[in-house]
């Protein structure tokens, strides 16, 4: 359904209490007694007969997808993601609620949907071309782009029944990036991609934004955060979280932690708070040969340091606590202010609140979009000799490092305390944005963070 004359110009997609039931029947001769009985009764007058369950993949679902913008799609397997995706692009119809939809949409669904297997490459172009709106000079025009963009080679003239997942998503991809769609849903067909290409769709998406308005469906919750402007996390079919894709992520996150406790049978603990305990020094990192042109110069990269947040929004099974958190510098002294390349270190205080047989402390810095940046464990440190602590007792975690030089902007420190391996652990308190921090000044023209360099030189030669 279209809405061109509506008031609201900027809005692309609205869907209102969106609703899908599937009827499920517990035996094969039930799907066919069910229409010939019901025609029976009518005749009858009596009322039909139910020979099946109902089964609501979606219930109440309303969003609104505005002109430039990218709304992220989390939830679970089983969540009602796909269902919702196949109502809006319109290859599924509804049981209950309306969808409006403005402008071409392109979608990449299911891995190899729309494509006829026994065609080749080439000739599902064409296929998939028309099937989203070009006629076959268009799809002329640009097949040497597509082409291009999907990179298979010669396989583009062989049957698509003898591609890889990867080589149907290269394909697929290539065709709606240049369809000149009004607005792209993606769903998890990226994720069978390899590295490389991955990287090329994310770069395309990334310049999409720009001109029109994108619904991206992940597992991978840094590549919503990476696009999206907002999210909706979809639980059990209905929306249980809709906001700032940072916030619903991190909520998302530690729902699923909940959940891997739950399974693990780790029940919450509670007992008293912490008292503070002795530091152990570590070796300095050398030093950027640029600093002393850098600090008297207008891109010093000066960050401003704000105080750690005891109550910032965290979750766990709550065996351990983050008490405390600093920067402070080579001599030890807590940090208000910092230059990016200096060396700092990170310090953070947790108290056990139950017996942990092997802590694990860890730490994660995040940009204003809560992308990781970098970040590090002490698992590796204490591998041959992991840190046992009893209920009550401290432990003091220190990471030493040279701060990176940061783009202007917010940034934030995400504090997380474990029991067990990498591989297989209990986030006991996970802090988001425990400490804050904000860079006024940077000489970092391009990138997420410039890294300090111990030696930089340029010569001729001969």
């Amino acid at each position: 359904m279209s809405f061109e004359s509506s008031h609201h110009a900027d809005r692309m997609i609205r869907a209102t209490d969106l609703g899908k039931c599937y009827q499920v029947y517990d035996r094969p001769e039930d799907r066919l007694k069910q229409p010939l009985m019901a025609r029976l009764r009518r005749l009858q007058g009596r009322p039909p007969p139910c020979y099946y369950r109902e089964f609501w993949a979606l219930r109440e679902v309303s969003l609104e997808l505005r002109r430039g913008e990218t709304l992220g799609l989390i939830g679970r397997n089983g969540s009602g993601k796909s269902t919702l995706l196949q109502i809006l692009c319109g290859t599924l119809t509804p049981t209950m609620g309306t969808v409006e939809t403005r402008g071409r949409i392109a979608a990449l669904l299911e891995l190899g949907a729309g494509f006829n297997p026994e065609f080749t490459g080439r000739e599902n172009v064409y296929l998939n071309g028309g099937v989203l709106g070009l006629t076959p000079a268009e799809v002329d025009a640009r097949f040497d782009r597509i082409a291009a963009f999907a990179d298979i080679g010669a396989f583009i003239d062989q049957p698509v029944k003898t591609y890889s997942s990867g080589m149907f998503v290269r394909l697929a991809f290539a065709v709606i990036a240049h369809v000149d769609a009004d607005i792209l849903i993606i769903d998890e067909a990226l994720a069978v991609g390899d590295g490389f290409f991955a990287q090329k769709c994310m770069r395309f998406l990334r310049e999409f934004r720009e001109t029109g308005s994108l619904l991206f469906v992940s597992h991978d919750v840094s590549a919503v955060l990476n696009l999206c402007n907002r999210a909706i996390w979809l639980e059990q079919g209905r929306v249980r979280q809709e906001g700032p894709a940072k916030t619903v992520s991190e909520c998302y996150l530690a729902d699923i932690s909940d959940q891997q406790r739950r399974e693990l049978g780790v029940s919450d603990q509670n007992t008293p708070a912490p008292t503070s305990m002795p530091i152990v020094r570590s070796r300095l990192p050398q030093r950027d040969q640029r600093l002393d042109y850098l600090h008297h110069s207008p891109y010093r990269n000066d960050i401003e340091l704000f105080a750690f947040s005891p109550d910032a929004r965290a979750y766990g099974a709550g065996g351990a606590k983050t008490v405390h958190v600093e920067l402070r510098d080579a001599q030890d002294a807590p940090l208000s202010w910092v230059i990016g390349g200096s060396t700092v270190q990170l310090v953070i205080e947790v108290t056990a609140l139950t017996d942990i047989r092997r802590l694990i402390v860890g730490f994660f810095v995040k940009d204003r979009l809560g992308q990781l940046l970098f970040g590090d464990n002490t698992d590796l440190t204490r591998a041959a000799d992991p840190l046992r602590l009893a209920a009550g007792e401290h432990a003091e975690a220190r990471f030493v490092f040279d701060m990176p030089i940061l783009p202007c902007g917010d940034y934030a420190i995400d504090i997380g305390v474990a029991e067990g391996t990498q591989a297989e652990h209990i986030h006991h308190h996970w802090a988001h944005d425990a400490l804050l921090f904000h860079a006024h000044t940077s000489s970092v023209a391009s990138g997420l963070v410039g890294l300090p360099m111990t030696h930089i030189a340029l010569e001729r030669i001969r």
